[in-house]
């Protein structure tokens, strides 16, 4: 991780800022109708517009007061080590540069758009900040092992990035992936996919792929479940590292 990295906002041009309202306004009608609660409370909370490329000095201020959380700035995806423990400490990383008008559909590393506009709304919720920091927890102390570590990498994953919940009938999403993709955001509530009762064991044993649109999606029944799944999480851990010897 880079030190003293900073959002130099002021350095924002005008299409930095057409991209930011392009991408809010297409997302934000469609959101309002399929994103869960909990998310849409955030984006009220935290007073994102499509106006306005968030400023992280006062994203801060206002996670500080709901949550102690706060966003930290990195240059991009950050090692697994630095991750974690962040994590820990209530703190996100996120990026400060955001697509071009020319890649409003696809961006090969995730963006501002992506690290604030999918991630920073659920930070606003307590019982999900629980759940980020017992994953950044685990990640800090089975970092010197390589399995466990990708099952955590699938845990965030499926809930994280691409997560759903509620009832088959009234499936909404959480997942930041999810959130920030106009195509993954339509395509994930359809009957294309399948879609999957959230088992912490399963989600740990399923791989994935990062480079198409998933083909498998968990559901929760209620946002408290990811930290109430803890004991399961470490109860897989345990069992993967007797098989591992």
């Amino acid at each position: 991780m880079v030190p003293g990295l900073a959002q130099h906002y002021d350095r924002y041009t005008s299409e930095d800022f057409e991209v930011w309202r392009i991408l809010y306004e297409r997302q934000m009608p469609h959101l309002n109708q399929v994103a869960a609660r909990e998310y849409l409370d955030g984006i009220a909370a935290i007073d994102f517009t499509a106006d306005r490329i968030p400023d992280f000095r006062q994203v801060n201020l206002a996670l500080g007061d709901l949550t102690g959380w706060s966003l930290v700035v990195v240059p991009g995806i950050i090692a697994e080590p630095d991750f974690f423990r962040l994590l820990t400490q209530k703190q996100f990383p996120a990026t400060t540069w955001l697509r071009s008008r020319a890649q409003l559909d696809y961006i090969s590393e995730p963006d501002m758009f992506h690290d604030v506009f999918g991630h920073v709304p659920m930070l606003t919720q307590p019982a999900f900040g629980r759940f980020f920091e017992a994953i950044g927890r685990l990640g800090v102390q089975y970092i010197n092992h390589p399995e466990i570590v990708t099952m955590l990498g699938r845990m965030y994953w499926f809930t994280a990035e691409f997560g759903l919940i509620g009832p088959a009938q009234n499936r909404r999403i959480y997942g930041a992936g999810l959130l920030s993709s106009y195509e993954e955001s339509r395509f994930c509530l359809t009957t294309e996919p399948t879609h999957l009762a959230f088992s912490a064991t399963s989600i740990m044993h399923h791989p994935y792929e990062n480079d198409h649109i998933q083909d498998t999606y968990y559901g929760l029944e209620t946002m408290d479940q990811l930290f109430e799944s803890l004991p399961e999480m470490e109860s897989v851990i345990t069992s993967s590292l007797r098989l591992n010897g």
